[in-house]
């Protein structure tokens, strides 16, 4: 996992008396994830045959869903979503022997079912930062298919269904009555490949022959998080419970 998750969450570890949840709290949220093209998590790739030659790129996608977190002690809270994510990726197809190059973008669709456990550290009177880590099960409901005048990319799921870890940063200003307002990024990296890439050259002047590339698509990728959670009182009873306990 990259470094940028494990610095905070040392930090939090180490910063047990300035940490405060919000326990008795169980508040609804959405949340909008533009994705992030960055070649460290899921690089370009080029496939080459013998006069024939293809890349692939993730240029960019979108994650939309909604998550319920509620807050178990001072120190932790529990969050659990549902998010539709949309992956984009660009794809070219060069011939060296007749000058042929084009290209299209496919879209590679998934859903996902997050569970992460977030700590958190007071930066001012309503400003929170947040460092969270889990698990998510992520699901590919089908493949996705793009034809050209001499080729075609093919993108075929792996599995139905795959695990994978997630680890998210974030800062949030909660407002006394009109929820809390959120930024983060958020890394997400499956358990093994999420698809094989096909890349197939068709000659059409030498009966269809055909040139076919494979590789295989890791699926990580890295996002900026704009998130809103409603507002919602304590529950009371939860609340004196915890306060019980930290006075034993």
């Amino acid at each position: 996992m990259p470094r940028i998750f494990l610095l905070p969450l040392a930090l939090l570890c180490t910063a047990g008396s300035l940490v405060q949840g919000q326990v008795g709290v169980t508040t609804f949220g959405l949340q909008v994830k533009p994705v992030i093209p960055f070649s460290f998590f899921e690089p370009v790739t080029t496939l080459q045959r013998e006069h024939v030659t293809s890349t692939l790129s993730l240029n960019g996608g979108m994650a939309l869903g909604m998550l319920v977190r509620t807050g178990l002690t001072k120190s932790i809270s529990l969050e659990a979503g549902l998010d539709q994510i949309t992956r984009r990726y660009d794809f070219n197809l060069l011939n060296d022997t007749n000058g042929y190059d084009a290209g299209g973008t496919l879209r590679f669709v998934g859903y996902e079912l997050p569970v992460v456990c977030l700590v958190y550290i007071r930066l001012g009177e309503r400003t929170w930062m947040n460092n969270a880590l889990g698990f998510s099960m992520d699901f590919y409901p089908g493949d996705a298919h793009k034809d050209l005048d001499y080729g075609q990319a093919y993108f075929f799921r792996r599995n139905w269904a795959q695990a994978g870890v997630v680890g998210n940063i974030g800062v949030e200003y909660r407002t006394p009555r009109s929820g809390y307002f959120y930024l983060g990024a958020t890394f997400h990296r499956p358990f093994g490949a999420m698809a094989q890439a096909d890349v197939t050259w068709l000659d059409k002047y030498k009966g269809y022959q055909s040139y076919k590339m494979i590789t295989l698509l890791s699926g990580s990728y890295l996002t900026v998080d704009l998130r809103y959670f409603f507002h919602e009182d304590p529950d009371k009873a939860r609340v004196r419970r915890a306060n019980n306990k930290g006075r034993r």
